[in-house]
């Protein structure tokens, strides 16, 4: 995985002057200098330490998939099939939720996700990966293009970015998710339930809060569907 500096060099050539134009200015070229400074001060900021990398096992569309996008930023290592990951890894095949618990291993060793296709997900060899600290996701809701609105069904970036706000790396969590125009939904979606997962001590709490969580949104939603279905005033009043 690229060092920090490596990535800060990156997020520095992202930066891309929208004025082309020759201008003689000085006070503005100096302000405009200033903000980008800036700017790229609070990306470096917000960069993670730790290693951040994927299994890509080629069955998504390269022009919808959020980790291939992470790759060409060079803001996710990509590894081969049979590569081992020391860190933590988002599996279907983990036996335990993500938690604040996990911090240690992340800050140490690293996030790594599985980028499949959640229409092929039977037919990944995901037991050959065999991690050491394979990890499930709780609930949470899709924001995605492809799934939105979904539970369950995130992307690579929505995996990565839940795992390091859970994990107590909000700012590195939004820096990910800012690089897709659509990611800040994710955020909106869940920012709720995230904030809770973060407050957790282990995985055991995360499934207890979780539990709460879908009850409390089933008992709203049957709320809901109550009052839409109850008659109203004018049609229990109506005359014959």
């Amino acid at each position: 995985m690229d060092s920090k500096e490596s990535l800060s060099e990156n997020v520095k050539k992202l930066q891309i002057d929208d004025d082309d134009d020759d201008n003689d200015d000085t006070s503005n070229n100096s302000s405009s200098s200033s903000n980008l400074s800036d700017s790229s001060s609070e990306e470096e900021d917000a960069l993670p330490n730790f290693n951040v990398a994927m299994w890509d096992f080629n069955q998504c569309d390269p022009r919808k998939c959020s980790g291939r996008k992470l790759s060409r930023l060079k803001l996710i290592k990509t590894l081969k099939i049979k590569q081992r990951f020391p860190g933590l890894v988002l599996t279907p095949t983990g036996e335990k939720c993500v938690s604040p618990a996990d911090r240690e291993i992340v800050t140490k060793k690293g996030i790594a996700v599985v980028d499949c296709s959640w229409a092929r997900i039977d037919e990944t060899p995901l037991a050959a990966l065999k991690p050491a600290h394979g990890r499930l996701l709780p609930f949470l809701v899709a924001a995605n293009p492809i799934n939105y609105g979904k539970p369950l069904q995130l992307s690579c970036v929505e995996a990565i970015a839940a795992t390091m706000y859970i994990t107590g790396y909000k700012k590195e969590a939004k820096f990910y998710l800012d690089k897709f125009s659509w990611g800040h939904s994710f955020l909106d979606l869940n920012e709720e339930i995230l904030e809770i997962y973060s407050k957790c001590s282990d995985s055991k709490d995360v499934i207890v809060e979780q539990t709460k969580y879908i009850e409390k949104e089933q008992k709203l939603q049957e709320d809901r569907h109550n009052i839409c279905d109850f008659p109203s005033s004018s049609d229990s009043d109506s005359e014959d």
